[in-house]
Parts: C-alpha cells; sequence; structure tokens
C-alpha cells in the first residue's frame, strides 16, 4: 500500500499499518499471507514442505548422505548461512567419497519457483522436463521448502 493510503487507515484508528515498498508481487514472492478471493488458490507454496535436508557446502558427503536417507527425498540443499541455494545434491552422488564435502559435489544453480507461482503451472513445468521436485525459494534465493510434483497436480 502506498504511504498516502497508510496514513489514510491510521487516521481511521488502525494500528496495524504497514507501507510495503517493494509492493503485492514481492509480499506474495516471500510466502506472506494474504487475503481476497484469490487467497485459496493453490500455489507452490500452499503445497510445499520445509522439511528438506539442508547442508552446508563445507559438510562431509557421509554426514549429508544419512540424513537424506532419513528424509522423504532424494536430494540435500546445499545452503549458505542464510538459507541461500547454492545447489542440489543427489544421494547418488555422495557414495563415491564420504570425505567430500557438499559444496564440491552439489549440482550448481538448480530450478527454483516462487511460492506464489500456481500449484498447476508448477506442475506443467515438472512433468515437461521430467522433474519430480520443485525447489521453493524467495527472490533473493533462500530456500522455503519443496513441493513433489504429484502434490502439485493433486492440489491444482
Amino acid at each position: 500500500m502506498s504511504p498516502r493510503a497508510a496514513c489514510r487507515l491510521e487516521s481511521f484508528g488502525f494500528t496495524d499499518v504497514y507501507d510495503y515498498v517493494n509492493g503485492k508481487v514481492d509480499w506474495l514472492a516471500h510466502n506472506l499471507e494474504v487475503e481476497g478471493d484469490e487467497a485459496d488458490r493453490p500455489t507452490a507454496g500452499s503445497v510445499m514442505r520445509d522439511d528438506v535436508v539442508r547442508s552446508a557446502p563445507t559438510d562431509r558427503a557421509s554426514d549429508v548422505r544419512e540424513l537424506i536417507e532419513r528424509s522423504p527425498y532424494p536430494f540435500a540443499l546445499v545452503t549458505s548461512e542464510d538459507g541461500t541455494v547454492l545447489g542440489r545434491v543427489p544421494r547418488s552422488a555422495l557414495d563415491a567419497n564420504p570425505e567430500e564435502r557438499v559444496g564440491d559435489i552439489a549440482e550448481p544453480g538448480p530450478k527454483t519457483f516462487r511460492p506464489h507461482v500456481s500449484a498447476d503451472k508448477v506442475a506443467g513445468v515438472l512433468a515437461d522436463k521430467e522433474l519430480r521436485w520443485a525447489i521453493i525459494t524467495t527472490p533473493e534465493g533462500r530456500v522455503l521448502g519443496v513441493a513433489s510434483r504429484e502434490d502439485l497436480e493433486r492440489a491444482g
């Protein structure tokens, strides 16, 4: 909302009023709460789960492999300290050298999606590319979660 609109609402007695400078799309891209007619529309953010394994680039392959084996996903995301996705490492890549650092074997720059994109659209992209998983991030690249193609298709 604009500064003028925020000021007007405050003049009516509203106390929790904010001027969100970045705009509506940025708000949606951070998976923040929304209201209105379209609020219940299935999106990648409404389907995603946040239980994906995250590892630092310096983590040992053997340690990450153990985490993946207890995970519902066949991969881990390699992230920076602030959660920015640096890469994706499949479980199969972790067998060669258990002492190797995952940052050295991760697939750099995996495809990511924003949480406000419709579940149908993300499912379609995954199907076209024959992928099973969507990595959901903020515009800054910080991981929010993962959605399966199956769950996205069911929601859409």
